[in-house]
């Protein structure tokens, strides 16, 4: 069976746009891409970001050994 040809997908375009029409179709490639835009933004000023002043630097590769308690209730 394989993938799709070429004529398939423009066949379920042409269903597509008939059926939300060309503006419809505009309008949600402008959000999607507005979306986009906007967790970009988020992704580069959560990178420059100073990390928190009070937690202790740690170096890559460091393995923090902890041990868990279960909390009593009182």
């Amino acid at each position: 069976m394989g993938s799709f040809s070429i004529w398939h997908w423009l066949i379920v375009l042409v269903i597509v746009m008939l059926v939300f029409g060309t503006k419809k179709l505009r309008n949600i490639g402008q959000d999607l891409g507005g979306a986009v835009k906007g967790f970009k933004e988020g992704m580069k000023e959560a990178n420059t970001d100073a990390p928190a002043a009070d937690a202790p630097p740690q170096k890559i590769g460091e393995t923090i050994d902890v041990e868990v308690k279960e909390k009593t209730r009182t």
